[in-house]
């Protein structure tokens, strides 16, 4: 307990250190370009390389990389035991503010006013980094030297799909446990349910507008009749309501004990009809309704709990698109078509057991400030299913605030300072003491 105490003081001592190392980072404008291009506004580089330079004078070893170009990665290390080791990981890109005539400070002021830290990115998450570092340099600053070695991991692209944290495991920066500290409002997450972008693509046969009589109504089959047309949207629209009862059968059927009732969900979000497929497999026509469409492309955010498997869901949604089709004369012969990680993306599931170390150690440190702390399942995803999905054991942990994705975001300076000290009794937990 005393060596707790030591790190604590010194926190208290220094904790300009963690508001001003915030302030500096979130004045810099890291708008992931993908949502927002704008050179004035992009500049993860800049915010990377003041984090680089306090990881060095903090003692960290540096692999810095581009994951995109100029957009770079930075993996901090402190060596260690590897069976002792821990991942403090955040991501340095940010949203866009929106219209900013709507915010009441200026989105990258770091404004500081009734005890709160304004800004894009104050909350989510640049002061989860800033906690991460500040932990850590409490930790020296007390002459502790810890047994497992400590990363700190500063990713890029968490706002449009966590590429960082993908490319970052692809080169193999794993360790046995990992902690996001993104925005929890105090809560401790320790599972996430997994997300697959998938497309359908639904086929059908054009024909002229003026001949649906053709196609809709019934006629003899003569030598000289036309071909009748198929209309792929209207075949979509059947898709759509087969598909709505599938969820709901879905939801009512699966069950997770600390995620919310009915988390496995299937919005379709973006559906685009019309007449021809392009080699990015959309259609090319989109702008005459004169033509009956022969292909629909729809595609779909498919969520599963934490304790389901890639491979069961995709297995169940594949029966239950073949079996719509067999029941189609038309598309019993030319059958929709499922592609699963559309832009690359997915989400593996996380569920960290609630008796694994860094789950015990959250709910410890937090029962100072939370008689019960509260212990459930994230309902969106973040990057540490990419490190869940390699075998890590992970857990998300962080400040209170409001205002992320939206105007007048803040992190409450309090609840930064709060999980900073828990985050540094975590380190010393998890990567013990030599």
């Amino acid at each position: 307990m005393s060596l707790y105490n030591q790190v604590i003081n010194i926190l208290n001592q220094e904790k300009d250190f963690l508001i001003n190392l915030t302030q500096q980072i979130v004045k810099i404008p890291s708008v992931n370009p993908k949502l927002e291009n704008n050179p004035d506004l992009n500049k993860e580089p800049e915010v990377q390389d003041v984090l680089e330079k306090v990881l060095r004078k903090e003692g960290f070893t540096i692999d810095r990389w581009d994951v995109f170009e100029n957009r770079p990665n930075i993996v901090a290390n402190k060596s260690g035991k590897d069976e002792r080791s821990l991942i403090l990981c955040g991501h340095v890109d940010v949203v866009p503010t929106g219209n900013q005539s709507a915010w009441s400070v200026d989105p990258f002021g770091g404004e500081i006013k009734d005890g709160k830290l304004f800004g894009r990115g104050s909350l989510d998450m640049k002061s989860g980094l800033t906690a991460a570092i500040a932990a850590a340099r409490a930790i020296r600053l007390a002459g502790i030297e810890l047994e497992g070695r400590l990363s700190i991991h500063s990713v890029v692209d968490e706002e449009t799909g966590g590429s960082g944290a993908i490319d970052a495991v692809k080169k193999g920066h794993l360790a046995k446990t990992i902690l996001v500290p993104e925005p929890t409002w105090g809560d401790i997450i320790c599972a996430e349910g997994g997300l697959e972008w998938v497309r359908i693509t639904i086929p059908g046969r054009s024909a002229h507008a003026g001949w649906r009589f053709n196609e809709i109504w019934p006629q003899h089959h003569t030598s000289d009749r036309l071909v009748p047309g198929v209309n792929a949207i209207e075949l979509a629209n059947r898709f759509l309501n087969a598909l709505r009862n599938f969820e709901r059968d879905r939801c009512r059927n699966t069950y997770h004990p600390l995620s919310p009732l009915g988390l496995a969900t299937i919005n379709p979000g973006v559906i685009r009809g019309g007449v021809g497929k392009g080699k990015d497999g959309l259609p090319i026509i989109m702008s005459n309704p004169a033509m009956v469409p022969d292909i629909v492309t729809l595609d779909l955010d498919y969520k599963f709990l934490p304790n389901e498997r890639q491979k069961d869901i995709r297995k169940e949604f594949e029966e239950f698109v073949h079996n719509f089709s067999q029941a189609d004369p038309w598309l019993k012969e030319n059958p929709i078509k499922v592609q699963w990680e559309l832009g690359g993306l997915y989400f593996p599931p996380m569920d960290t057991p609630i008796d694994h170390p860094l789950i015990q150690s959250l709910i410890k440190h937090n029962q100072k400030n939370i008689s019960s702390p509260t212990i459930k399942a994230f309902e969106a995803v973040a990057d540490v299913s990419h490190y869940a999905g390699a075998g890590v054991a992970g857990s998300m942990y962080g400040s209170t605030g409001d205002g992320f994705h939206g105007i007048d975001e803040y992190v409450e300076i309090q609840s930064m300072i709060n999980t900073t000290e828990i985050i540094a009794k975590v380190m010393i937990d998890i990567c013990g003491i030599k």
